[in-house]
């Protein structure tokens, strides 16, 4: 195993989406420009949600090492003029409005951004499983002219999909929020 030299370790073991982010968040903002932080993970979605928060904020992900079960994360925090400040996208829609445009058949795409287990546990019929993780790389098996709602557990990993998506020219893009961790539709299992 590779030993990398860090100033901080945060032990977010257990923890689910999206606390290992808030609590890096928190304990970035303790940390010196320049200096390294090791967080520790068992979520297997803390992967993206690492990448795309880092790359959202202006952070650098360093990379992520697996030692059995756990996942070790590091990043970098930069220095104040490589910061961008934390945007949320603004177009929303809540699980309501989604629930509305289905039973309406409003020809939308719904794009699941969750991890393949969460999904696989519970999903909204006919919703595409992209990862957060894998969806700059399959960009292209969505159409930028489609009304894509894009949907995780809480509303953090979609939130980060929608800006994906937006800096990649897709224009009709709605952040479902809460996400799944509140929705009340239909459900498939897979």
């Amino acid at each position: 195993m590779v030993e990398i030299s860090v100033n901080v370790t945060l032990d977010c073991k257990g923890l689910s989406c999206p606390m290992p982010i808030v609590r890096t968040k928190k304990a970035m903002d303790q940390l010196e420009a320049g200096q390294v932080i090791e967080v520790l993970a068992t979520d297997r979605g803390s992967l993206a949600d690492m990448q795309g928060w880092a790359k959202n904020t202006g952070h650098q992900y360093l990379g992520t090492l697996e030692d059995g079960e756990v996942l070790k994360h590091y990043l970098r925090k930069s220095r104040p003029e490589e910061l961008k400040e934390a945007a949320n996208y603004p177009h929303t829609a809540s699980n309501e409005e989604l629930q509305s445009k289905l039973a309406a058949s409003e020809g939308i795409v719904i794009l699941d951004v969750r991890e393949p287990a969460e999904y696989a546990f519970g999903h909204i019929p006919g919703a595409v499983s992209i990862p957060l993780g894998d969806l700059e790389a399959r960009l292209s098996e969505l159409d930028p002219e489609d009304s894509i709602h894009v949907v995780c557990r809480t509303g953090s990993r979609s939130d980060l999909a929608c800006h994906l998506l937006a800096e990649h020219g897709f224009q009709r893009v709605s952040n479902v929020v809460p996400g799944m961790s509140a929705w009340t539709g239909p459900i498939e299992n897979q």
